[in-house]
């Protein structure tokens, strides 16, 4: 049997009074994830358990299998993982986000968390310059993607209050970092200044481009220690995504890790170079996980049309193309889902249940119509634990 996740992050949403009261996946042309939906088991997921943020750290170690109550420590050890950096028992890492932050009043608002998707080779550049300045025995940067970047404070300080900066988009941040006085604001106060001249900032300036002109720490946490999904589940193979985060999680779940050149986890992103290593995957082993990221970049914006469109992208170049891929096996199962909501009105995640549907093509299917949000109501299964769907779909 070939078990295969397809998660489209972000992608569940509420209702638009400006459309007709729908959601972005009850306007999206999404002929695949309905057939997945008319043709399987649906319902809902509780990705995110009580009490915890609603970010894809916990969401996606749910649809994992993970207990996040046992199993989470924090967003950014799972991206040292990804990014081969391995966390001593002291250590504590950080997102370390290029931002823009633009002056207002007597105040500076975070006018744009991802520095206007500043490319992997600029913010290298960046990186590797606030390293060379800031990096000492204590903290260590390292370069990521795009505007996804890990600091490590070796011997640092756990459970820092830290705002997630999609979280703040187009508001003043004095109210969040005034009250501290720690380490935190002094590198965010020393990297406005080494980054305001860099040659890549006034390289963008000249070009229109939103400088990367700050840093943002966040998401702090230990290394965490989970069994790998081989000995929970009998599965091995791949995790396949843009981001580093989801990339962790497989490495500590004990599957490989796929890099796609031209995976950006925007709208931009090489969905056909991600099928393709899907695929290849499963000519030898029996499970991967699909993270498609560009619907909840679009929410985080707030931009109506570009979430249509990956929405539609991720149905037409994502389940469309793996559905025809895996013809060929006699036994195989997909789940389709998503982590959480990231709604266009809010422009940052929220708690919500979010629809599934499962697929093989000798199961008797709930006939439920099109996949949308409507499926947590309308659908035959519902998990108020979230980590026990996976139990669900490979053994159910």
């Amino acid at each position: 049997m070939k078990y295969i996740v397809l998660l489209g992050d972000g992608m569940p949403d509420y209702p638009l009074p400006d459309h007709d009261n729908k959601t972005p996946l009850q306007i999206a042309n999404t002929p695949n994830m309905d057939f997945l939906s008319k043709n399987g088991i649906t319902g809902g997921i509780k990705t995110i358990p009580d009490g915890f943020p609603p970010g894809s750290d916990v969401s996606n170690l749910s649809v994992f299998g993970y207990d996040p109550e046992l199993y989470y420590t924090g967003r950014s050890p799972l991206e040292a993982a990804s990014m081969g950096v391995d966390l001593g028992s002291g250590d504590i890492a950080f997102r370390c986000n290029l931002v823009t932050l633009k002056p207002v009043m007597n105040d500076l608002v975070m006018d744009d968390y991802s520095a206007g998707h500043i490319s992997s080779e600029e913010a290298k550049e960046l990186i590797n310059f606030l390293n060379s300045k800031l990096g000492n025995e204590n903290y260590t940067f390292y370069p990521g993607v795009s505007y996804r970047h890990l600091m490590v404070w070796k011997g640092g300080k756990e459970n820092m209050d830290l705002a997630p900066p999609h979280d703040l988009t187009g508001k003043g941040i004095k109210d969040f970092i005034l009250p501290r006085r720690d380490e935190i604001i002094e590198l965010l106060n020393s990297s406005q200044m080494l980054l305001k001249n860099h040659t890549v900032n006034l390289k963008r300036a000249g070009e229109g481009k939103r400088p990367a002109n700050s840093i943002w720490l966040w998401g702090s946490g230990k290394k965490p220690a989970m069994p790998n999904l081989k000995k929970m589940y009998g599965l091995e193979g791949a995790v396949i995504s843009a981001v580093d985060l989801l990339k962790g999680i497989g490495i500590y779940a004990g599957l490989d890790a796929i890099n796609v050149p031209g995976a950006t986890g925007y709208i931009d992103t090489n969905y056909e170079g991600k099928v393709n290593s899907a695929l290849k995957v499963l000519e030898e082993k029996n499970f991967v996980y699909i993270h498609v990221e560009a619907a909840d970049e679009t929410s985080h914006e707030g931009s109506f049309e570009n979430k249509i469109k990956a929405i539609e992208d991720f149905d037409s170049k994502v389940v469309g193309k793996i559905l025809k891929g895996i013809k060929g096996y006699k036994k195989y199962k997909v789940l389709l889902t998503s982590d959480h909501p990231t709604p266009l009105n809010l422009m940052t995640h929220s708690s919500e249940n979010v629809p599934f549907a499962i697929y093989s093509p000798d199961m008797n299917g709930d006939k439920t119509i099109s996949f949308s949000e409507d499926l947590i109501k309308e659908g035959s299964k519902n998990f108020e634990k979230g980590f026990e769907m996976m139990e669900y779909f490979v053994r159910g």
